[in-house]
């Protein structure tokens, strides 16, 4: 669970956590609707979704926002929230999952759905986001970001990457999926770094925590080596501050003392970790920083409301419950 390689004295805190990300592919799509059209897209828990426009344009409606996508954009919607594709305002919007489609690898899709109209040609990403860093970063974004790439010097990454990504889409190249599917994690990033360079990132919270060159070093250093037996001097010490000032800046940002957050994000990060992958319990403990099987699970209780091996027995349940994607 911890960066291997550390974090080096340079690094911006802020970054450190975009390349600390962890999503997993689960769905891609390519899709060619022509007018009209419209796609009614589930609750997906713990899950990024990511359309991009790559010719034409559509309506994009998310808990009571509109939003016109044209060629060029991209939206991310951080919390899998339900959500409406269409070709215009009004239009009926079939559920996701009664489309027909093309399934042309394990985990990517093409779609070929409407009528005569005008065309539009959407890129689409389901990507799981099932680790503690992933879910803290989600709970603080806005429920929907879109950006227009298609005019703007100042992000050519941008624009490239969408450019490459209606190429893939355009052919039937040998491995065009497997591009398509690295493409969508770059751009996640790539939208998340554009959202925080602009004038609605968050002035306090964690967000703005890891923004903060003092307190950002402090929380770079728990993520990534959470087993530490941290102290309130050796966390002021990571932020180059006094101790007093350092635990006043922590709390006003994140609204608690770093040793709770400390606490707090250790079993966060041990319910993801027990929750995908088959690891012993005492082995997880020992990963988060606890010496003790016991002590952890009494503490992990504490905190969720259920025990380790509870946890870990119902998200299980839930994944067998769960339809694939397509189904």
């Amino acid at each position: 669970m911890a960066n291997p390689r550390g974090v080096p004295d340079s690094a911006v805190p802020l970054a450190d956590a975009l390349h600390m990300l962890r999503l997993t592919g689960v769905l891609y799509c390519r899709a060619d609707a022509g007018a009209p059209w419209g796609v009614d897209f589930p609750q997906l828990e713990s899950h990024m979704s990511v359309p991009v426009v790559l010719s034409g344009r559509c309506v994009l409606e998310v808990a009571g926002q509109r939003h016109m996508l044209e060629a060029g954009s991209a939206a991310l919607i951080p919390r899998g929230t339900p959500h409406v594709l269409a070709s215009a305002e009004g239009v009926r919007a079939e559920p996701l999952f009664d489309l027909p489609f093309e399934q042309v690898g394990e985990r990517f899709e093409r779609m070929r759905i409407g009528g005569e109209g005008p065309r539009t040609q959407i890129a689409y990403a389901a990507l799981c986001a099932d680790d503690a860093l992933t879910q803290r970063l989600a709970a603080e974004l806005p429920t929907v970001i879109v950006v227009d790439g298609a005019d703007d010097e100042e992000f050519g990454s941008f624009r490239s990457v969408l450019r490459l990504m209606a190429r893939e889409a355009a052919t039937d190249q040998l491995g065009g999926d497997t591009v398509l599917a690295r493409l969508a994690d770059v751009l996640v990033v790539q939208l998340l770094r554009r959202w925080l360079s602009g004038a609605d990132a968050p002035a306090t919270g964690w967000l703005a925590a890891l923004s903060d060159p003092h307190v950002g070093r402090a929380l770079s250093r728990m993520h990534a080596d959470p087993a530490r037996e941290w102290t309130l001097v050796a966390l002021a010490r990571e932020a180059r501050m006094s101790r007093s000032t350092f635990v006043d800046r922590f709390t006003s940002l994140i609204g608690e003392p770093p040793m709770r957050y400390l606490a707090g994000w250790r079993l966060q990060q041990a319910h993801a970790e027990l929750t995908r992958t088959d690891a012993p319990i005492g082995q997880v403990a020992g990963r988060v920083g606890y010496s003790s099987e016991a002590a952890f699970s009494r503490a992990f209780k504490r905190r969720h409301g259920t025990t380790p091996g509870e946890a870990r027995r119902a998200m299980r349940v839930g994944n067998a419950r769960q339809p694939a994607a397509g189904a």
